[in-house]
Protein backbone atom coordinates (compact mmCIF):
# COMPACT_ATOMS: atom_id res chain seq x y z
CA UNK A 1 0.00 0.00 0.00
CA UNK A 2 1.19 3.37 -0.92
CA UNK A 3 0.33 6.79 0.68
CA UNK A 4 -3.47 7.84 1.38
CA UNK A 5 -4.34 11.24 0.09
CA UNK A 6 -7.18 13.04 1.97
CA UNK A 7 -9.07 15.03 -1.00
CA UNK A 8 -12.16 16.14 0.93
CA UNK A 9 -13.03 16.04 4.71
CA UNK A 10 -16.31 17.53 6.41
CA UNK A 11 -18.22 16.33 8.97
CA UNK A 12 -20.17 14.26 7.25
CA UNK A 13 -18.31 13.42 3.79
CA UNK A 14 -14.72 12.25 3.53
CA UNK A 15 -13.38 11.58 -0.17
CA UNK A 16 -9.48 10.05 -0.34
CA UNK A 17 -7.22 8.33 -2.93
CA UNK A 18 -5.42 4.84 -1.94
CA UNK A 19 -1.97 4.83 -3.81
CA UNK A 20 -1.34 1.06 -4.94
CA UNK A 21 -4.30 -0.57 -4.36
CA UNK A 22 -7.14 -1.92 -6.46
CA UNK A 23 -10.55 -3.50 -5.89
CA UNK A 24 -9.99 -5.57 -3.38
CA UNK A 25 -9.25 -3.43 -0.47
CA UNK A 26 -11.87 -1.23 -1.34
CA UNK A 27 -14.69 -3.92 -2.05
CA UNK A 28 -13.75 -5.28 1.43
CA UNK A 29 -13.66 -1.35 3.01
CA UNK A 30 -16.68 -0.30 1.36
CA UNK A 31 -18.79 -3.37 2.28
CA UNK A 32 -17.75 -3.15 6.00
CA UNK A 33 -18.73 1.17 5.88
CA UNK A 34 -22.18 -0.05 5.62
CA UNK A 35 -22.12 -2.07 8.43
CA UNK A 36 -22.01 0.72 10.22
CA UNK A 37 -25.85 2.36 11.02
CA UNK A 38 -24.29 6.14 11.00
CA UNK A 39 -22.87 5.29 7.09
CA UNK A 40 -25.31 6.18 4.43
CA UNK A 41 -23.09 5.85 1.83
CA UNK A 42 -19.92 4.12 0.64
CA UNK A 43 -18.27 3.89 -2.60
CA UNK A 44 -15.09 3.92 -4.42
CA UNK A 45 -13.82 4.34 -8.18
CA UNK A 46 -10.71 3.72 -10.10
CA UNK A 47 -11.17 6.10 -12.84
CA UNK A 48 -8.58 3.64 -15.14
CA UNK A 49 -7.45 -0.10 -14.39
CA UNK A 50 -4.22 0.32 -15.03
CA UNK A 51 -2.44 3.77 -13.98
CA UNK A 52 -5.43 5.11 -11.85
CA UNK A 53 -6.03 5.05 -8.04
CA UNK A 54 -8.95 4.30 -6.37
CA UNK A 55 -10.79 7.04 -4.89
CA UNK A 56 -13.44 6.35 -1.90
CA UNK A 57 -16.05 8.00 -1.16
CA UNK A 58 -17.61 8.00 2.15
CA UNK A 59 -20.61 9.74 3.52
CA UNK A 60 -22.64 9.65 7.05
CA UNK A 61 -25.68 10.89 8.53
CA UNK A 62 -23.47 13.52 10.77
CA UNK A 63 -23.80 11.63 13.87
CA UNK A 64 -20.31 9.72 13.40
CA UNK A 65 -17.48 11.27 11.50
CA UNK A 66 -16.73 9.69 8.27
CA UNK A 67 -13.11 9.54 9.30
CA UNK A 68 -14.24 7.98 12.30
CA UNK A 69 -16.23 5.39 10.39
CA UNK A 70 -13.36 4.76 8.09
CA UNK A 71 -10.84 4.08 11.01
CA UNK A 72 -13.29 1.89 12.44
CA UNK A 73 -14.69 0.00 9.60
CA UNK A 74 -10.84 -0.98 9.66
CA UNK A 75 -10.25 -2.16 12.72
CA UNK A 76 -12.86 -4.32 12.46
CA UNK A 77 -11.26 -6.25 9.17
CA UNK A 78 -8.16 -6.69 10.98
CA UNK A 79 -10.09 -8.56 13.67
CA UNK A 80 -11.96 -10.69 10.78
CA UNK A 81 -8.24 -11.40 8.98
CA UNK A 82 -7.10 -12.26 12.47
CA UNK A 83 -10.29 -14.52 13.12
CA UNK A 84 -9.50 -16.21 9.50
CA UNK A 85 -5.75 -16.57 10.35
CA UNK A 86 -5.94 -17.92 13.81
CA UNK A 87 -9.00 -20.86 12.07
CA UNK A 88 -7.30 -21.32 8.79
CA UNK A 89 -3.84 -22.21 11.25
CA UNK A 90 -6.11 -24.81 13.72
CA UNK A 91 -7.14 -26.36 10.53
CA UNK A 92 -4.12 -26.73 8.71
CA UNK A 93 -2.77 -28.46 12.20
CA UNK A 94 -5.40 -30.61 12.09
Amino acid sequence: MGRIRILRSTDKVLEFEIEGEDHTLCNVLCSELFNDPHVVYASYKIDHPLIGFPRVYVETDGSKLPLTAVIDAAMRIKGYAAEFKRLFESAIKG
